[in-house]
């Protein structure tokens, strides 16, 4: 008996459709196949995170009919799996003749034909598009679960989380699905952001913990309503100890991803302001004793409690900060944020210096408002796991606005702001159901 042939077929498989089904079906018939599924990190690395884990889109294939093995395949790049399994053929879609995919394609031709390998690719199944599926499913929304436990299978597929905020549902639609591609690679926003100062802005009341948590809950129930990325919330202080446990349960229940809060008392001044006025910190032991109840209060695993370290704005340096930090992780905090208003970013660099040396390491998360020439690539190499863009779509909106009611009012008509302004129809596709 001739021996078996080896097939080797690479896939997302996050969503299947009868497309999928036809190339496995055209490797079934060439041999035993084995499939090369994408990991998190190697979707992550160019377009959004899947919404099904590796473990349950592995659980899905390895059942279709036809598919011998299912092994992960870690990156983009075909080789390290080629090059281990020797493969008789490779069954591809002929969509990747051209485009983006067009130079993997060559590398896996170059690569098994030193072995005398085939490369076989069946027509694409026209009218389908997983990006259509997806959109779809976008709209459908998702489910407090989901949404919950997704910023932390970012954290493990990606350098680093990208986050934008957002203060209405407007705002969230647009953090949903504004997006640019280059060389191939779609780059978009993976969590937003909800801040107390933008929502109080957006309010038109003071960032002084003035908006009351049942209003900030309507805020974020807005954009709960039209999104589906995961929710940082802004918790300011936390409140007291046996209220901030109550917080964590709602926040939880409703599928918020994480809430950071801040290790200062009395009443709340923006941290921007630094030591301009008076910026008082929470002693350790007591801000530890509300991170360990808010840990105990929570029902899963998925949920991040995060501390807010602001001895670097009080003025305390580096040394009070990483203090903090030692103890804070001790205490159960899932992650670290840093904040600074220094432009030059050197006491950043410092204290992520320091934090390396730390036994116990979680998520280091920053705010670069101050220090924005910082690049995330750059922020990344420093230690930084998240970078939370906090308030700029609104500091974009109003200088916006007074521009467009300044111009009318000059010139007794809305003409000349016609080209400032999105049109009714963009309007009309960009809210869903309108």
């Amino acid at each position: 008996m001739k021996p078996t042939k080896t097939v080797y077929v690479g896939m997302s498989a996050d969503f299947l459709h009868h497309g999928h089904l036809n190339i496995l079906k055209t490797a079934a018939e060439l041999g035993e196949v084995t499939v090369g599924l994408l990991t998190d990190e190697a979707i992550a690395s160019y377009k959004r995170l899947p919404f099904l884990t590796w473990e349950e889109r592995k659980a899905v294939v390895e059942n279709i009919k036809g598919v011998s093995k299912v092994i992960p395949q870690s990156t983009l790049d075909y080789r390290p799996n080629l090059i281990a399994l020797k493969p008789d053929y490779v069954v591809h879609g002929s969509d990747w003749r051209t485009g983006p995919q067009e130079k993997v394609r060559q590398q896996v031709i170059e690569t098994i034909s030193a072995w005398g390998g085939q490369v076989v690719e069946p027509e694409y199944t026209a009218g389908i598009s997983s990006t259509k599926i997806i959109n779809a499913l976008k709209e459908v929304g998702t489910t407090a679960e989901i949404r919950l436990r997704r910023l932390k299978r970012l954290l493990k597929a990606k350098g680093v989380v990208r986050v934008m905020e957002a203060h209405n549902g407007l705002s969230g639609l647009l953090v949903e699905n504004v997006f640019v591609e280059n060389d191939g690679k779609k780059r978009e926003f993976d969590a937003m952001w909800l801040s107390s100062l933008t929502d109080s802005t957006a309010k038109g009341r003071p960032d002084i913990e003035f908006v009351d948590r049942t209003s900030r809950m309507q805020t974020m129930n807005e954009i709960l309503e039209v999104t589906t990325k995961p929710i940082i919330f802004d918790g300011d202080t936390g409140g007291p100890p046996e209220h901030f446990t109550f917080f964590v349960k709602t926040l939880e229940r409703l599928g918020v991803s994480a809430v950071i809060i801040e290790d200062k008392t009395g009443l709340k001044r923006n941290s921007l302001f630094g030591t301009e006025v008076e910026q008082t910190l929470d002693s350790i032991e007591d801000f530890c004793y509300k991170i360990s109840q808010g840990k105990k209060a929570q029902v899963t695993d998925d949920f991040m409690i995060v501390a807010r370290i602001e001895a670097l704005i009080a003025g305390k340096g580096i040394e009070e900060a990483i203090k903090r930090a030692k103890a804070y992780i001790e205490a159960g905090a899932d992650g670290i944020m840093i904040h600074s208003r220094h432009k030059d970013g050197k006491e950043i660099r410092e204290f992520c210096d320091e934090f390396k040396k730390l036994e116990h390491q979680v998520p280091l998360i920053c705010v670069p408002t101050s220090y924005n020439h910082f690049t995330e690539d750059e922020l990344q190499a420093m230690g930084f796991n998240i970078v939370i863009y906090a308030n700029h779509l609104l500091r974009a909106a109003y200088p916006a606005m007074k521009q467009t009611a300044e111009t009318i009012l000059q010139n007794s008509r809305s003409l000349e702001v016609d080209k400032q302004c999105l049109s009714i129809s963009e309007i009309l596709r960009l809210i869903p159901g309108t």
